[in-house]
Order: structure tokens, then sequence, then C-alpha cells
């Protein structure tokens, strides 16, 4: 039986074929031409529902193939073709998927990698105007399946080795389907997410399903973003928190962002000053959100209604539980604490079903009477210097108030005397001293909270949905990293 989302995303392909469908590089694809691709990568895979392995990037023919394998009711198993030739081949390796999809560069790079086994295929993504081509070997094999899953996604590793999440069909459905659109929408949207990433998924195929045409990045880019913005004034914008410091600290203007009426914010913490400062110089609200990938999308977030009302006496919140979403805080022993007593953060995501059991999280939280919720950092990140607890997001976000730091990421470091002491990895946008820094840290720190040692580097290594990388940004402390 044809899944309802399967269903939606074939006849919204159906609706206008000659519409725009999404701007790329200053090109439309236009509808009937990803319905034509889509339907060659679900024909090209049959009725058996593999697992289909994607070397996937931000392009219109990788966004068509995506939408070919959830016609299939196939499972997409998300590969990041930028995490570095060593991880992707064992990667590729050790998943052993009976379908392998990418760019001819890339399907040449893992070419090792990717021959066909027997009953096994590699299909390379040509241009969308083309048919995409495939290889498969003549003898039968075993197909591996998983049987209701349609993503299998990869969380974004920023405190550890990355793991893969399933993503059902079903999950998908409850986040993105709404009224079934009978014509494609005015409006068109701004899409500059990674696709390796969930929020990028989501956002495809929330456009998708909704019928509304948008413009695809790349990759988040000051310039070309504010360029979509400028000729089409989307409503609502979504950007992550290191993309919207870059946009509050350009020259861009209220004016070049008229039209646009909430900003959304997500994956990683967004400081209220922050939000309060791009309120004040663009004139549009942030409303800032909680998801996982392990949630399968957002479980928390502040609507446009709540940011009226609350946003003064409640700054700092990440909002409210959304989407069906239950949330609750516990102490150490399990049990549920009062409102506004910090502990670790449960929840039953609304799009696992009724019957999911509480997922705890490692995050420390508090919700109030009214059911806001407020972050307050990472259990298993927490550094003990001393005796002394230290949050790396205190200390993160106190050096991301200075006007000089574009973003801050904080972790421990093992000290033979004290245990560990926090250090930093700071990127600029002027120039400034570490000792300028450190003295400015101050006056906002407690002492034991100030990094013994600030790197100053070009770029923070950051994960796909903008994060920044711990692990990366451990190693180089590991390897003597200095200023």
């Amino acid at each position: 039986m044809t899944h309802r989302l399967s269903s939606r995303i074939a006849a919204v392909l159906d609706l206008q074929p000659a519409a725009p469908a999404i701007e790329f590089e200053e090109c439309w694809v236009h509808w009937g031409e990803l319905c034509e691709y889509a339907r060659a990568v679900r024909d090209l895979l049959g009725d058996e529902r593999p697992q289909v392995g994607v070397l996937l990037r931000n392009r219109p023919q990788h966004i068509a193939t995506v939408l070919g394998i959830l016609m299939a009711g196939a499972t997409l198993v998300v590969v990041n073709p930028a995490r570095g030739d060593d991880r992707i081949k064992s990667d590729l390796a050790d998943l052993a998927l009976p379908v392998i999809v990418g760019d001819a560069d890339d399907i040449a790079t893992y070419a090792t990698y990717v021959t066909p086994a027997p009953g096994n295929s590699v299909i390379t993504i040509g241009d969308i105007t083309e048919s995409p081509v495939c290889e498969a070997a003549s003898e039968p094999g075993e197909i591996a399946t998983r049987a209701g899953v349609a993503v299998r996604m990869l969380t974004s590793g920023t405190t550890g080795t990355p793991k893969r999440i399933d993503l059902t069909y079903d999950m998908l459905a409850h986040s993105v389907l709404g009224p079934e659109p009978t014509e494609v929408r005015r409006g068109v949207a701004i899409v500059n997410a990674p696709l390796v990433h969930i929020g990028g998924i989501y956002r495809v195929l929330q456009n998708i399903c909704e019928a509304r045409s948008f413009v695809l990045l790349p990759k988040f880019e000051l310039q070309r973003w504010a360029t979509a913005v400028r000729t089409h004034r989307p409503k609502a914008v979504s950007l992550v928190p290191a993309a919207l410091r870059t946009v509050l600290h350009s020259e861009l203007t209220a004016a070049d962002l008229d039209g646009v009426r909430v900003v959304t914010s997500g994956t990683a913490p967004l400081s209220a000053e922050d939000a309060e400062a791009f309120t004040d110089k663009f004139g549009i609200p942030v409303l800032t959100s909680y998801a996982a990938t392990e949630f399968g999308g957002g479980v928390a977030g502040w609507s446009y209604a709540d940011h009226q009302k609350y946003w003064a006496t409640k700054r700092g919140s990440v909002g409210r539980a959304s989407l069906g979403a239950q949330l609750r805080v516990v102490g150490a022993d399990g049990s549920v604490l009062e409102a506004d007593q910090p502990g670790l953060l449960e929840v039953k995501p609304g799009q696992l079903g009724p019957d999911t059991e509480w997922l705890r999280t490692t995050d420390l939280a508090r919700i109030d009477a009214d059911g806001f919720l407020w972050i307050l950092g990472r259990a298993d990140q927490a550094i003990v210097r001393g005796g002394f607890k230290v949050m790396p997001d205190d200390v993160r976000t106190a050096l991301e108030s200075h006007p000089d730091v574009q973003g801050a990421a904080v972790v421990g470091r093992p000290d033979a005397r004290l245990g560990e002491t926090p250090v930093a990895m700071v990127e600029l946008r002027s120039t400034v001293s570490t000792e300028d820094l450190s003295g400015y840290l101050r006056n906002r720190l407690a002492p034991y909270e100030i990094p013994t040692t600030i790197a100053i580097v070009d770029a923070i290594p950051r994960t796909p949905s903008g994060k920044a990388d711990l692990t990366a940004v451990r190693a180089h402390f590991d390897a003597g990293g200095a200023p």
C-alpha cells in the first residue's frame, strides 16, 4: 500500500508541470522536470523498496532523486559527501547498501566502495534534464530493506561519533503534511539548510508537500541569501544561529529584509541578546525552536503570538511544546520535578505517536508554570574545574557578546591539577587580541569560568547543521592548538 507521504509527493509534482519549482544558481527548474526525474528514479528502484545510499548535495537533481526514492516507498540513507574521504569510504563499506546514488564525480571518487555486487546497483545523477544512469549487476542478490523507514539520517556528531537515526514515513508525514494543495502556491521560500541535515530535508519536503516554489542555495552565503530575499520577499526565513549572527553584523539594512515578518532559528543555541539585537536592527522577531534528529524534528518553539505576548518576560526560552510533543524535567533519580526546577529534559515527540516512551536527553533544562522551556546546557559537556562546574554555553555566550567575535566554541581540556579547564576557539569579524577577550570576560564570568586558552582561527569547524564540531575543536587543542 502506498504511504500518504509518497502519494502527496506524486500528486504535487503533477499539479502544474509548467510552473517554476526550484530556482538554483539563477535558473528555474519546473515542476514537470522534477516529476520526470523523480519518476525515473522511482522506476529504476522498482518494487523492492531497498535502502538507497545517496551522496547528497544541495542541487535540484538530488532533490528529485530524494522525491523518487520516497515515491517508491524506499529508504533514503543519507551519506554526507563533505565528511572527508576516509570517513565516507568507511561509511559506504560498513553500510553495504544495495543501491548507491551520486554525482558522476562522487561515484568515480568512491568507485571501489560503490562497485555493484550481485544484485546491487549504482545510479549516477546527471543534469535535471537528463535521465539518471543505472549500472546493475546481472546476478540476483539479497536486497536490504528497512520497512516503514523513509530516511536514515546521521546525527550531527557534535559531541562524538555520529549515529544514524531512522525517520519513518509516519514521522515525516506528521511533520510536513497539511491540507492537500490544489495548485502551486504563491510566494517563494528560501532553502539554505544542507540536505544532509534533518533541517534541510524537512524544509524541502514541507515546501514540496505544500506545492510551494523555493530558492535552493548550495550553502548559506550572505550575498546570495540577501539577493534571494530582496528578489522574492519571503514572509518567513530560517537562519541557524551562525548565519543569523552573520546577517546581524553585516551591512544589510531593514530595507534589504523588507517583507520578512519572522525569522526562525534552531539546531544550536541562540542567545537572547543576539535575538533581540536582530529584532532591534531589522524590526523582525526571531522565533527560536528546539529539535533533534532523534525526535524527527521539532518538539518546542515560539509562535508569533507567544512572542508578541511573552518575549519580554520569557526571553531566552526556546518556546513551548509543539507538534503534539510532551515535555518534562526529571531529577537524577528520575522523579519529575516541579516548575522552574532544573534537571534533565525528557520528551515524548508527537511525531512518534501516542504510545511512545519518554526519551531522556542529555540537555539540562527547566520548564516554567506556563510551559516555556529553557535549555541550560548539556549535562555531558559540563566542565568540572577544581570542583567548580563550568557550563560551556555560558562561556560561549559571553564570548559571542563581544562586538568583534563572530562565533565561539568551548570545550574542556584535561589538567593535571584541576582535572580540566575550559578552552575556547574563536572566529572574529574584526581584530581583537586574546588578552582583550580575557579582560572582557572578567566582567561577565566567574574567574574559574574564564578559558585558560583562547585560540583565534579563521573559521570554527562546523557540522552540516551549523553547530560547532566539538570533536574537531577538541582535536585542535589535543594537538597543541594555540592562538
